[in-house]
């Protein structure tokens, strides 16, 4: 069964400021002595999200 997933504003453009091996790390290269660094982009990535769409506003409360 396929699904169609619909992002609005999914075209729009997000800017966040990573270092060469957060990037790196996104694309699938790994670091095995230091995991950190794959962890530290994707939190970036998240934050900028949630700043940009005001999740953490949506979000309910448990």
């Amino acid at each position: 069964m396929a699904s169609t997933v619909k992002i609005p504003q999914g075209d729009d453009t997000l800017k966040v400021e990573l270092t060469i091996k957060e990037a790196m790390a996104l694309a699938g290269i790994k670091f095995h002595s230091n995991h950190g660094v794959e962890v530290s982009a994707k939190r970036k990535l998240q934050e900028a999200i949630d700043i940009q769409y005001h999740i953490e506003e949506q979000r309910p409360v448990n």
